[in-house]
């Protein structure tokens, strides 16, 4: 069996969808498991030992001429089975032209008229017990193929990747993700720093993000000149922060990628919630994860999915009044 799955959305998105590549290689051993995702995002499946292959697509520069090279080279390829995991046009288009036997996935996708198998992706709401994470909503996508069972993403740095950062792991240490593509996602640095002054001085703190988030995490390095805090924004690879991650005492993120990389390693996790929650279904699935939101069940949380550039109410309170915990046991 030929399978092809779509996620081209960001960094996180990506990292989940690896649930599916675990799920479908258990089930089928013998299938032959492709990759479509988006440039820039192909570190995270570099050395992958159940892909085949990585389709990119550049969505950047003559991002539709892309897009229909893409379609005629999938064609191609004669799939068995596409699995697309978003809900957008363009997905749609490839999945409908891929001419797989069948073609799977969520009824939101404006050509989901024309799939084989359609399913509803429902996002749960505050305060909702029963809402299904990510994983378990593409997981409806390949139940027909496997079971109803969704099991966590997964990462695979490679030896090289974890001897990369082995420098970095003599000594106790924690991770610290400061930054987020949307401010109301992100914990405002203040607030950063008064978790970092109650890590004991025993501990190393690493700074992560990507080349843009180094600034972020230079002044935040700059405010405690005495502490054994180190800036590693925009010098690790993705599979190399997941190795870096993976051994950390605690790693302490915003609702963004990093979080899922946590899961992806079953790294010790605590994930802050500021203007959106969990409920969404975007939250940590390590063995040990935490999470902090603030308890005061203010109206207007949570403003939205993804999270604004500024706080809608002017106040931000979600994050600014959300209580800190470091979670290290001592």
């Amino acid at each position: 069996m030929k399978i092809l799955i779509i996620q081209t959305a960001f960094i996180g998105d990506v990292v989940l969808a690896t649930s599916l590549i675990e799920k479908l290689t258990s089930h089928h051993p013998d299938a032959v498991i492709h990759f479509l995702l988006r440039k820039g995002n192909e570190g995270l499946l570099s050395g992958h030992p159940h892909l085949k292959k990585i389709w990119v697509w550049d969505k950047k520069e003559s991002k539709y001429r892309n897009l229909f090279r893409l379609i005629f080279a999938i064609r191609a390829e004669e799939f068995d089975v596409v699995i697309n995991c978003q809900r957008f046009t363009a997905s749609g288009l490839l999945t409908v032209f891929s001419k797989a036997k069948s073609k799977i996935g969520y009824s939101k996708n404006p050509f989901s008229l024309f799939f084989s198998e359609r399913y509803a992706h429902v996002i749960g709401k505050k305060n909702d017990a029963s809402y299904l994470h990510e994983i378990e909503r593409n997981q409806q996508l390949i139940a027909r193929l496997t079971d109803s069972i969704a099991v966590n993403p997964k990462l695979y740095p490679s030896i090289v990747d974890y001897e990369s950062v082995k420098k970095f792991k003599a000594n106790k240490y924690i991770t610290i993700c400061p930054a987020s593509v949307w401010y109301t996602k992100q914990f405002p640095a203040a607030r950063w720093m008064e978790l970092s002054s109650m890590i004991p001085e025993s501990y190393n703190v690493y700074l992560l993000g990507g080349l843009g988030d180094s600034m972020l995490c230079e002044e935040m390095k700059n405010l405690f000149p005495g502490k054994n805090m180190i800036n590693l924004a925009g010098e690790l690879s993705f599979l190399q922060t997941a190795a870096l991650m993976n051994d950390a005492a605690m790693n302490y993120t915003n609702d963004s990628a990093p979080l899922h990389f946590a899961s992806a390693m079953n790294a010790k996790v605590t994930a802050v919630f500021c203007s959106t929650i969990p409920q969404f279904g975007f939250g940590p699935l390590s063995s040990e994860s935490h999470v902090l939101e603030e308890k005061q069940h203010l109206y207007c949380r949570p403003c939205g999915l993804h999270g604004y550039k500024s706080c809608p109410e002017k106040h931000f309170k979600c994050a600014w009044d959300l209580p800190i915990v470091t979670f290290l046991g001592e």
